[in-house]
């Protein structure tokens, strides 16, 4: 693992800026990253683990630069829980720990530094300061991963019946026996103008 300050420099290359978020989510996933035994999550070990994370927010960006898992690596997961935490599975020994952040530790931050009046600047020094067990709650959980969902998978790929679009790493859908991607089945975010 690198240095605290060497992930907040990268964290604020990858995202812009530091915020309470960052500092937040880099230890979240040095904490799950060392339940696990993962010594060197984006280098030696980054065969190794899948991320699942579950808000698209500032803790997400700092999560990937610890993990060095990402979305087109197929080693990042979302999926849209709105909550500050994430999974994360060691597919050389089966073992998943799934890390939360604990909802007292902004009071906690609060109490800790009431003389900093900027809530993201206290946050950020009592993020960085707290014992993690302050911070995370984490539970031993068992993740389904398919062959078709783990990085390096390499499939067929089909079209979609109705809009012929290419469909990648079975994600099809049979409808009324047709081949259809999820848009064209019903499960769209948008909508063709």
């Amino acid at each position: 693992m690198k240095s605290f300050d060497e992930y907040i420099e990268l964290a604020n290359q990858a995202h812009g800026h530091i915020c309470a978020g960052q500092i937040l989510g880099l230890r979240l996933a040095i904490h799950g990253c060392r339940l696990l035994g993962i010594d060197d999550p984006a280098g030696a070990d980054r065969k190794r683990l899948v991320t699942f994370v579950e808000i698209d927010r500032c803790a997400t960006d700092a999560i990937t630069v610890v993990t060095g898992c990402r979305m087109g690596k197929r080693a990042l997961k979302f999926r849209d829980y709105g909550k500050v935490a994430a999974t994360f599975c060691d597919l050389s020994t089966d073992r998943s720990v799934r890390v939360v952040a604990k909802e007292s530790s902004k009071q906690k931050a609060r109490e800790l530094f009431p003389h900093i009046a900027d809530k993201n600047q206290q946050q950020m020094k009592a993020y960085r300061e707290m014992p993690e067990a302050d911070l995370f709650d984490h539970h031993w959980v068992k993740v389904a991963l398919h062959p078709h969902d783990l990085p390096g998978f390499k499939g067929p790929r089909v079209s979609c019946a109705r809009c012929g679009e290419g469909i990648n790493f079975q994600r099809e859908v049979l409808h009324a026996g047709e081949t259809l991607c999820r848009a064209c089945a019903g499960d769209s975010y948008y909508q063709v103008l």
